[in-house]
């Protein structure tokens, strides 16, 4: 990747950044939070998610094939503690009951377990047919808008294209976001964190489009928002937010945000002191 820099300490800074954002997207997995390991939390979350998904109108769906219901039930209470399992449940429902009304929830579960397993070809291929379903999946749109900046090859002769479709999904997610009706069990203020969460993954994920096309004026914009007001941020956004802010010559908030990443246990941790105290002195450069 090819970087138009101003600064020489800036272009060390992207450099890093470069070898950071290309590795696989392992730290994020399943729930609202980027940088948060699959755990009992994020798991209620998604089976909260799937149950939505099983009911119409308010009313819970027309009784199925018992035996249906009970291998759709096993799926759907397989976590994703146990990605391989849920994997193998998953693909022999849906080879068993091809039809099913459930057929976009399993996808859905599924694109979560092979992102969990990092098995990018079938969690492309999955995220595609739970779309083909269900045009309006925020949650598959999210995961998948965010993934492809995340294990952006230059090389890829469709680099340029995953990029412009992890845009749309983002944007279009972002768009509907806030439309989303209230599930009965959640509190108003809790729905609201759940919506702000979802957005600022949103956001993160086209944060890392703009930024891998360089265009780092929209890339600071949309990871301010990625970021602000989370309690645990992803690191991998605040550095690309110092990156791209220095690039902007910004020099003062680029130092901020690579600080909040520095206080962030991680393995960016290390980097982001160094670019912090680099960019507090291109900051103090460029005041004289």
């Amino acid at each position: 990747m090819t970087l138009s820099l101003k600064q020489t300490p800036i272009r060390i800074s992207l450099f890093i950044l470069t070898l950071a954002l290309v590795l696989p997207a392992a730290s994020r997995a399943q729930g609202t939070n980027p940088n948060m390991q699959v755990d009992k939390e994020n798991q209620q979350d998604q089976d909260q998610q799937l149950k939505q998904r099983t009911m119409q109108n308010g009313q819970p769906a027309a009784k199925v094939d018992p035996k249906e219901e009970a291998a759709y039930k096993t799926f759907f209470e397989t976590t994703l503690q146990e990605p391989d399992k849920k994997i193998q449940l998953g693909q022999d429902f849906l080879q068993k009951y091809p039809s099913s009304r459930y057929t976009e929830s399993v996808d859905a579960g599924l694109v979560q377990a092979y992102y969990v397993k990092q098995d990018w070809k079938d969690f492309y291929a999955t995220a595609d047919k739970a779309l083909a379903l269900k045009a309006d999946d925020v949650d598959v749109m999210i995961v998948v808008g965010w993934v492809i900046p995340h294990a952006y090859d230059p090389n890829d002769p469709d680099a340029a294209k995953k990029l412009d479709q992890a845009e749309a999904y983002e944007k279009k997610a972002i768009s509907i976001v806030p439309t989303l009706p209230k599930p009965p069990n959640l509190t108003d203020d809790q729905f609201s964190s759940a919506k702000a969460e979802k957005l600022a993954e949103a956001h993160s994920g086209l944060g890392l489009v703009y930024f891998r096309r360089q265009n780092f004026d929209d890339a600071a914009k949309e990871l301010v928002l990625a970021t602000q007001g989370i309690q645990t941020p992803d690191p991998t956004d605040l550095f690309a937010l110092g990156a791209a802010l220095q690039n902007t010559q910004h020099y003062s908030d680029a130092a901020g945000a690579f600080d909040r990443c520095a206080q962030i246990q991680s393995s960016l941790q290390a980097r982001c002191k160094e670019q912090s105290a680099a960019a507090q002195k291109l900051a103090a450069q460029s005041k004289k």
